[in-house]
This record gives structure tokens, sequence and C-alpha cells, in this order.
């Protein structure tokens, strides 16, 4: 779809564009796809839409755990109506916005990325297998390849528009001035990411690990950006689960495989993926979200 709309450009990033609504936002949820940092020439069908309203399901859900900046999702015309009257140019506004979009509160961000693993995996295991820490939390000897942890570790990175994330430091924290917050964010990131692995848990899911971002409201700290999305998490389906080596993700997996095994030197420009490639991501983000939410995707 084309999400060049008449509105003010808040941030444009990967996946996602946001626009200015007076004293809101409008995020939409685009089904461009990134692998190895690159935007891919294509997209994928409908992982905007999955991303859009499995977050709202989301925030929706943790909503009594902490507040969120989710004011409305666009699922209707009713609601894409109100949207249009927030704007000097409405009836530019495309119904395309239906099912893939929705209406924030303005938050403070706190550039960090606040990631809670509850499985072995990853980057984490790669870590584990070398050093036997991930982060610089100590972990015992003797663990598995997407092992379940005794209990869930918060390992936090920075959040930058420039360069890879890479562990949080002390100085980071200072820097950052956060370090009057940090206790909160990672109480608040390791019950969500319990209530969340609980719930999925029942449905056949596991959520072996997610991010979550944060930001201020009035003051108050709230949840921003996506929620426990499969572009934020690795969901692994509980029936094929097996302890002792890397398993089957819902997420862009088969993008990355192909990618990797076509030779691409994983620099721009992106080579176009073949159209059973795009098919088969597309059907992993619908599954996991029919899977999580029971329903089915709108607009």
């Amino acid at each position: 779809m084309n999400t060049n709309l008449p509105l003010p450009s808040f941030r444009r990033g990967k996946v996602r564009d946001v626009y200015e609504l007076g004293e809101e936002l409008l995020i939409v949820s685009t089904d461009r796809i990134s692998a190895f940092d690159v935007v891919l020439p294509c997209g994928i069908p409908d992982k905007g839409k999955v991303l859009n309203q499995l977050s709202a399901f989301w925030f929706k859900k943790t909503a009594r755990i902490l507040r969120n900046h989710l004011i409305k999702v666009i699922d209707s015309d009713v609601i894409l109506n109100e949207v249009k009257n927030l704007s000097s140019q409405p009836r530019d506004l495309p119904d395309s916005l239906i099912g893939r979009s929705m209406l924030v509160a303005k938050a403070e961000r706190i550039p960090v990325e606040c990631v809670v693993r509850g499985y072995l995996s990853g980057s984490a295991w790669a870590e584990y297998e070398e050093t036997g820490k991930v982060g610089d939390i100590d972990l015992p000897p003797g663990i598995k390849e997407s092992q379940e942890l005794s209990h869930p570790i918060f390992t936090p990175t920075t959040k930058s528009e420039t360069e890879h994330d890479r562990p949080l430091t002390n100085q980071d924290i200072k820097d950052l001035r956060i370090g009057g917050i940090f206790k909160e964010l990672e109480r608040e990131s390791l019950l969500i990411y319990s209530y969340a692995r609980d719930y999925a848990k029942g449905l056949g899911i596991i959520i072996a690990d997610t991010k979550f971002e944060f930001g201020f409201i009035n003051s108050r700290l709230a949840l921003i950006d996506e929620l426990l999305t499969p572009d934020s998490s690795r969901f692994w389906e509980v029936s094929q689960y097996e302890v002792g080596h890397s398993q089957p993700s819902f997420d862009k997996q088969p993008v990355r495989d192909w990618l990797s095994d076509s030779g691409w030197d994983k620099k721009p420009p992106a080579p176009m993926l073949p159209p059973e490639v795009i098919e088969k991501t597309s059907e992993r983000y619908r599954e996991v979200y029919n899977k999580l939410t029971g329903d089915v995707l709108r607009g």
C-alpha cells in the first residue's frame, strides 16, 4: 500500500510509518520486511495487519499490568472517519488504513530495548556457549540450546537509529539518565513477559523471548511501539518443541534462510524474494495471529 499520507511525518521506520495528528500519532504498519538490517524490495501480504492487530490484542490484555499508548485501532470505516476528521486533508486518507493502523498517545520514548528471555536461543545461546553468560548474567553450566531457563532474564540493549543494538552498560544507564527508572523497566518487562508466556502456552505457543519499548505519557511509564508480535518475539509451537537444537519460529525465518542461501552479500540492494517464500512467510504471520487470538484478520 502507499503510505505517503497527506500528514506531517513523525518517523519512518523499516516497517512502520508514524504521522502527526495533533496531540496523537497515527501508526501505520506496512507490509515492508527487512532482513539483516536491509529493507527488501517486496512486501509480505498481511504482515502489517498482523503486527498492528496482534499488538492491539496484547495492549488490551496487558493494560491491567501497565498502561500503554493505544487509543484506538483503525478497524472500521467509523473509526477511520473519526481519524479523517483530525486531518486537514481527510479525503486523502485511504481505506487501506483499516486493519493496519492505530491511533496512539504521544510519548517520550526511552531509547532502550527491554529484552526478556525465557529460553536460551539465538544470539543468547551463542554467547552462553562461548562465555557461560548472557550479558552480565552468569548462567548454570550444562544448559542446552532452546532450553527453558529456571526463570526469565532481563537483558536490555541500546536502541539506535544509526548502529546495531548492543548490550546496555552501566555507563549507558548513566548517560541516558534512566538509573531511577531502570528497576521499574526490569520489573514491568518481567511481569508482562510472564503473563504473556503463560497465556500463550495455554494456546500451544511458546514465547521464547521478546522485547518491549517504554516511554512516558504525562510523566507516567507506559508501553509503546509494538507488543509481542512475530517481529519482536520468538514464537515456537509447543507440539514441535525439542530441547537441544534451534526451533522453527513463526516469523520471517523463511526469508532469512532463502537470503542466506542465495549468496547475497547482505548489503543493499536486497534481491527480490521468490513468490513461494513470500507466501510461506505470510502464512506464518497469519497462523500465529490466529493461534494467539482465535480470531481472523480484519480489514
